[in-house]
């Protein structure tokens, strides 16, 4: 007797995701206690969940299996042009949408098939001299962000004496990366930029985003133009070189993006891993005491991904996905964050084991995974390592639980880490006050800290919290 194929399972019937999503993105608990909003995600909808993330319905993703099939798109189901978006067609996406700025952005992240190739091939060309540690601009990185590291270090610590307190946050995670923003850019800060500021409001979705995105914009196609009429050793003029049929659009919203990889995510993987050493939960402790830096970030980023969710895609076709049939045109958001704590994936490791899984998804995955990974990884290592080669104890300044986090539907860290530290050497000589011909006439930064790299970035930070 011939075997049958069992019927087709029928489709789900539900009302439209406008009608479903109700359950807002951000929200408290998603802030506060990621895993516990995921888990009552699950345990209501399964593998994927209907959300309203700032207003707008989207799918959320929350299955480990999931997340991997759409991120690897091997029957080329999903795009990432926002062309896509039936809503955005229609014209009912919301013209002040905070995210909007990012999902129209145009850059590599936001195309399909042979155009996203093109310029992810640049990208690749343009990043290696920065990723082959053997090539003397990686070198020259290198010393450059132990340098800044270090004297991030000193300044955070001076007048203190041998211990005292800082947020490691705003005076050393999130500072760092914007010095090598300047090395990959070809230029050093500037201390009458506020570049940092706006990204911050960009990526935070806040609620002047799109002018903040314009200003960055326009910053960055600038020192485009500068790089394409005077070629340099770094990354602008590395990519065009490499294709050099990218246009002066083109290259502008690569390098506006690669400022929010470098200066937002690196900057929050920085502070993630550091957080996670000093709580001590997840194993990243065990493996910086070994001596493991590279395991200690990887299991940083399963356990506390920078981008907890990854910025929209949406079905070209009808599909289904766990319980529920995503209309074509439907928008979908995967989160690596929820992912790795689907029993799916957390089964899979052990408590004892020395190396944690490398299928984490913190990096994506398939056509669109990151590029500038190594990248990232060695800002981070090299932040990581000072930091603990420089301090013989650091400690959260509070209870891990009262610790703040940003309130962003992409992004996942602190607002401030707060700690108390003991120097391992001896204290930095004190900053003595500034004499009064030192003093800057408006009553603003002296002009020592104003000249000087990091002084100028920490302002700029100080402006971006104003």
């Amino acid at each position: 007797m011939e075997p049958q194929n069992p019927p087709a399972e029928p489709a789900p019937a539900h009302p439209p995701l406008e009608s479903l999503a109700v359950q807002p993105l951000p929200n408290r608990d998603y802030e506060a206690r990621p895993a516990v909003f995921y888990e009552r995600l699950r345990a209501e909808y399964g593998p994927v969940a209907p959300v309203d993330v700032l207003g707008v319905p989207a799918w959320l993703v929350i299955g480990y299996a999931q997340t991997l099939d759409i991120l690897r798109d091997a029957r080329g189901i999903w795009s990432r042009r926002v062309g896509a978006w039936r809503a955005y067609r229609e014209g009912a996406v919301p013209a002040d949408w905070p995210l909007l700025p990012v999902v129209e952005s145009d850059n590599c992240g936001f195309r399909d098939g042979a155009d996203s190739t093109r310029l992810r091939s640049a990208w690749s060309e343009g990043l290696r001299p920065f990723q082959d540690r053997t090539r003397p601009e990686a070198k020259a990185l290198e010393q450059a962000a132990r340098r800044y590291a270090d004297e991030l270090i000193t300044v955070l610590s001076q007048n203190g004496g041998r211990s005292g307190g800082a947020d490691l946050s705003a005076q050393y995670a999130r500072p760092l990366p914007l010095m090598v923003i300047g090395r990959l850019l070809g230029t050093g800060a500037d201390g009458g930029d506020e570049l940092i500021s706006d990204l911050w409001r960009v990526l935070d979705a806040g609620p002047d985003a799109r002018e903040a995105s314009e200003r960055l914009t326009a910053r960055v196609a600038a020192l485009c133009a500068a790089r394409a009429a005077a070629p340099g050793d770094d990354l602008p003029s590395f990519m065009l070189a490499a294709a050099p049929d990218l246009t002066a659009e083109e290259l502008t919203g690569e390098m506006v993006m690669m400022t929010g990889f470098v200066g937002d995510v690196t900057g929050t993987l920085i502070c993630n891993t550091i957080t996670e050493v000093l709580i001590g939960e997840t194993g990243v402790r065990d493996s910086l005491s070994a001596g493991m830096i590279q395991e200690a970030i990887n299991r940083a980023m399963a356990a506390s991904p920078p981008i907890a969710n990854l910025a929209f895609r949406w079905a070209k076709t009808d599909v289904r996905l766990g319980r529920f049939q995503i209309a074509a045109g439907d928008p979908v958001m995967v989160s690596p964050a929820a992912a790795h704590l689907d029993p799916a994936f957390t089964s899979a490791a052990t408590p004892d084991s020395i190396y944690s899984s490398r299928a984490h998804l913190a990096w994506g995955a398939g056509p669109h995974a990151c590029l500038g990974r190594d990248l990232a990884t060695t800002v981070t290592a090299i932040a990581v390592e000072r930091l603990f080669d420089r301090f013989s104890a650091l400690r959260l300044a509070l209870p891990a639980d009262r610790l703040q986090w940003r309130s962003s539907p992409l992004m996942r860290g602190v607002r401030s880490l707060p700690v108390t530290y003991e120097l391992a050497g001896d204290p930095p000589e004190p900053r003595h006050p500034p004499t009064a011909a030192e003093e800057a006439p408006d009553g603003g930064t002296p002009p020592g800290e104003q000249n000087s790299l990091v002084g100028r970035v920490l302002r700029l930070m100080r402006i971006s919290q104003a």
